[in-house]
């Protein structure tokens, strides 16, 4: 088929939205509601373009056909255009400089560049509403909501947990949870990739900013800082370095400047639970199970899980996630091997993720006897710390994380990405099991963006079935498959091992990253993730000599009683 668009012709073989056509020949036609990794939805108007003989119709969800000649800013488009952007503002807060997304706020960048300078409509008076603060990890304001239904589609569609719905009708439509009993009275599992895609600052994570620099600037606190795999990959784009960079070396440094007084590194974590998880998968292989193992590190499946399939907790790997298994370690063996009195001892750790604030706040992360991670802050609120200081950060020098729990593996870099986890643990339990070398490290089949992926790895005879999904809906898929399995064949699992992954892409999609985290942005960073893994000399976590040093020193062996005390735990069923 032939297709023109301001007088460009263009050939297809098939029919696709007219907005994906225009940008085979170089136009970007502007967009609000659109999110290239959502279905389309056509709610705000603001892709509208003129076709000969139609008139004007929405660009994402009308598809070409033969011959169609279309016209993306024709006199009457620029007019609608603005006309749907001039309509938000009317109803829309005007506090832009102390919004939460100012300078990112895809609204106020369509207002600039569509020249609206004055609104033709008088601003409606609304009453405020007030700021849903029930959730441990985010923020909602109602009064900021464009309806544009970005989030409902990524809760419903791609995580399958339907904790935002749309209520009313016409001008009385609004986004909210159930019966608008607040984000925290709901089945929201805090991964925050409503905030990923929504265009405005209707929501936003809870902060933690003041308290870091609060206990920085106590010189009676001794502040200790982790940072999640995926944070380095994801800091160059926000610096105008290449996205997908590894900046680990100016991380450290920038980290420095900020004032904390010791920097480790969640990869050491990392390693640390592929030795408790190794061993514990293996535990269950000579005792015959029960299958599958699934692993526990992403605190909002965790929650789902809680939440939808609280029978399958006793498959969950009891092992805490790598940040709180670090702010255990922190509080015990850091402080005993440097006399430090660990209620003078703050932990904070940055990650790619919302729901690790949910996950830190659990009352039962407290091994140590103190709250094991006091606050988490987001990549995204790193970012905030490092700009309000003034540090030039694209041309920090590099450093090193101090040594004691700053030291890890290539399978510990992999953990940020889908299916690295898996292949993190394959390598140890591989080696651990039959003692042998394994002859490839790299497990490329669980590697990928696909939503789920499956493979059996041969070890030394004994075939291991295993499965990796990311995206709660992917999760959702697998594990229905596995509950009709065994429906079938008396109780058998068709797997051994799963991996699962709240976010998109893995914790490189985490919902505190960067905004504009598209599949392919993740995609990127994944990749710069397995370049780390295979430019370390050491790849397998078992083969750390921190984490060596930690089972000699305090810990004992894998799965020791000290070891299930400080680096497990235990789930709960929710009511949401």
């Amino acid at each position: 088929m032939k297709v023109t668009i301001d007088n460009q012709t263009l050939e297809l073989d098939k029919p696709i939205p007219i907005l994906e056509a225009a940008k085979k020949v170089g136009i970007k036609i502007p967009t609000l509601c659109y999110y290239e990794d959502l279905p389309p939805i056509g709610s705000c108007g603001v892709c509208v373009v003129e076709i000969e003989g139609l008139g004007v119709k929405r660009a994402c969800v009308t598809p070409v056909y033969d011959g169609m000649k279309i016209d993306t800013h024709s006199q009457e488009v620029i007019k609608h255009r603005k006309m749907a952007v001039e309509l938000l503002l009317s109803d829309h807060p005007i506090d832009c400089l102390t919004c939460e997304r100012s300078g990112r706020c895809d609204l106020q960048g369509l207002a600039d560049n569509l020249g609206i300078n004055d609104l033709r409509y008088p601003r409606l008076k609304y009453k405020e509403k007030p700021i849903d603060e029930t959730s441990p990890s985010l923020y909602r304001d109602p009064n900021k909501c464009i309806r544009c239904k970005r989030c409902v589609q990524m809760c419903d569609n791609i995580q399958s947990v339907e904790a935002i719905n749309v209520m009313g009708r016409g001008y009385e439509t609004t986004v909210t949870v159930a019966y608008d009993h607040g984000m925290g009275n709901s089945p929201c599992v805090n991964c925050g990739q409503c905030i990923s895609v929504c265009p405005v600052g209707a929501i936003y994570e809870k902060r933690d900013i003041d308290h870091v620099w609060e206990a920085i600037n106590n010189p009676d606190k001794f502040v200790v800082v982790q940072e999640a795999p995926a944070i380095r990959v994801s800091l160059a784009e926000e610096f105008g370095l290449v996205p997908g960079d590894d900046v680990t070396g100016k991380m450290y440094t920038a980290l420095r400047m900020l004032g904390f007084d010791a920097i480790f590194d969640t990869n050491f974590a990392a390693d640390l639970t592929i030795m408790e998880e190794g061993t514990e998968f293996l535990k269950r292989v000579k005792e015959g199970g029960p299958f599958p193992l699934i692993t526990s590190c992403s605190p909002g499946w965790i929650k789902f899980m809680e939440t939808f399939y609280p029978d399958m907790k006793n498959n969950v790997s009891s092992c805490k996630s790598p940040q709180q298994m670090f702010g255990a370690m922190v509080k015990t063996f850091f402080a005993r091997k440097n006399n430090i009195d660990p209620r003078r001892i703050i932990s904070v750790s940055i990650m790619p993720c919302t729901a690790k604030k949910f996950e830190a706040a659990r009352p039962e992360m407290d091994a140590s006897g103190y709250r094991d991670v006091d606050y988490v802050i987001t990549t995204r609120e790193f970012i905030r710390m490092i700009n309000e200081v003034g540090i030039d950060f694209a041309n920090l020098a590099e450093t090193s994380a101090d040594t004691l729990m700053g030291t890890y593996t290539g399978a510990a870099a992999i953990f940020g990405a889908t299916g690295g986890v898996m292949e993190a643990a394959l390598r140890t339990a591989y080696e651990v099991h039959t003692g042998k070398t394994l002859p490839k490290l790299d497990f490329e089949e669980v590697r990928g963006m696909d939503g789920v992926r499956e493979t059996t790895v041969d070890v030394n005879g004994l075939p291991v079935h295993v499965a990796v999904a990311h995206g709660l809906e992917n999760a959702r898929t697998l594990l229905e498959k596995v509950k009709e399995y065994k429906e079938k064949n008396d109780g058998q699992s068709p797997y051994h091992f799963i991996e699962v992954m709240t976010c998109p892409g893995g914790c490189v999609g985490g919902g505190g990253q960067p905004y504009g985290s598209t599949m392919k942005r993740r995609e990127e960073r994944a990749r710069s993730l397995y370049t780390i893994d295979g430019k370390l000399k050491l790849r397998k976590s078992h083969e750390n000599p921190a984490i060596k040093k930690s089972y000699e020193e305090f810990l004992g062996e894998p799965n020791s009683k000290l070891a299930h005390k400080l680096l497990h735990t235990h789930y709960v069923r929710r009511k949401y």
